[in-house]
């Protein structure tokens, strides 16, 4: 059976989750992704996957409808599986099964709304106002209000199983692979040039909401001996510099995706100092589970469902909160044995709930089902979705 995984944009960091889908399945069916590019290359993590995509260069309206036609065309599945509730991934997947009908589920991953919603007044006014974007927040509104539409929901958190209904399949990771006795600690180290000092590392987009200057101010007062390493950053934006201008900071850019354990396992603590805000209330991030495969020992918030995930293998701090993240990073820099124990706990919590293994036991089936010839899954496959998203 062939799988047409649509991401929303190729040169979005969201393009991870399209990759993670198509990782998910390509064992047992035939994958492609396949999606618009808005920017001028695709993003730099999943250039060098073994997974195959299909992407075309596109622009916003009126040029956009040149793209459609090829897009459509390459869209040749059996199954349709679209990443985000967007125009150019679900709206696409609509046009596409309305030409020739098969089943189409959607994968929400974020509360895409709330993105919006979390921008400043005059900005969130402004993106109301940009018609021209396939991708705007009227069109992306409408996407969220046509979930029911789709024959099965896939989601990320509690957030928005409750907003959307769906089969619960968080960001998980490939503890087979990401296995941390496969990774070189001492190379991994020698690579960044951190010599004896103790290392803390936030791994992914640094985006505001993500707490980087928070964290910054954190490790500012550790004291000697104690780095940050913030990886996976666009080093000519203006925040990459303002950081790297600290003597305790070390600033990497982007990098491939199997590229990250190498990078983890040079971690004393790995910090995810998440903000309460609109665009985090159904958020989990990624690198969370990125952390906890290679046993690193985590520091977050208590956004979305992060204190469950991190529940008895994790410190958790209110967002926001400065001193309270320091004291939490202080603890386990001073302390390597609770350190080393909450790594092993995250590590045994990862394989038994946040694995390749655990995700497929509930993909496979719903696929496997719709590849039997079902149209619309029952609860116990694609779970019930509300009859409108809020």
């Amino acid at each position: 059976m062939k799988i047409s995984i649509l991401a929303f944009d190729f040169s979005d960091n969201a393009t991870g989750r399209a990759e993670l889908l198509a990782r998910l399945l390509a064992p047992r069916y035939d994958v492609a992704v396949i999606g618009p590019r808005f920017g001028a290359g695709v993003w730099e993590p999943v250039e060098a996957s073994p997974i195959e995509h299909r992407v075309v260069p596109a622009r916003h309206w009126p040029r956009f409808a040149c793209a459609l036609p090829e897009l459509l065309r390459l869209v040749d599945g059996d199954v349709i599986y679209a990443s985000k509730p967007r125009p150019t991934s679900y709206g696409l997947g609509l046009l596409a099964r309305a030409r020739r009908a098969r089943p189409l589920v959607l994968d929400i991953d974020d509360w895409e709304v709330g993105f919006y919603w979390h921008a400043q007044r005059s900005h969130r006014f402004g993106r109301a106002l940009a018609l021209g974007d396939p991708n705007g927040l009227a069109a992306t509104w409408l996407m969220e209000r046509r979930v029911s539409a789709a024959d099965a929901v896939t989601v990320a958190s509690r957030f928005l199983e409750m907003r959307f209904g769906g089969l619960l399949i968080p960001h998980v990771r490939d503890t087979d692979a990401w296995d941390p006795t496969r990774y070189d600690r001492a190379a991994a180290r020698a690579g960044l040039g951190v010599g004896n000092r103790r290392v803390v590392m936030f791994l992914g987009t640094p985006r505001a909401y993500k707490g980087v200057d928070d964290l910054v101010a954190a490790v500012a007062g550790l004291g000697e001996g104690i780095m940050l390493a913030i990886v996976g950053a666009e080093l000519a934006a203006g925040e990459a510099r303002r950081w790297a201008a600290h003597s305790f900071v070390t600033v990497v850019g982007k990098i491939p995706f199997d590229e990250v354990p190498r990078y983890l396992s040079a971690a004393d603590v790995v910090a995810v100092p998440q903000r309460e805000t609109a665009a985090t209330a159904g958020q989990v991030p990624a690198k969370l589970f990125d952390a906890m495969a290679l046993a690193r020992p985590v520091v977050s918030t208590s956004v979305s469902m992060i204190p469950e995930i991190l529940d008895g293998c994790g410190l958790v701090v209110p967002p926001g909160d400065v001193p309270a993240l320091a004291a939490a990073l202080q603890r386990l820099l001073r302390d390597p044995a609770e350190a080393d124990t909450l790594g092993r706990r995250a590590r045994a919590r990862a394989e038994a709930e946040y694995s390749f293994r655990a995700a497929r036991a509930k993909l496979f089936p719903l696929f496997d089902a719709l590849g039997a010839g079902l149209t619309r899954p029952d609860a116990r496959l694609g779970g019930d979705a509300p009859s409108r998203s809020g």
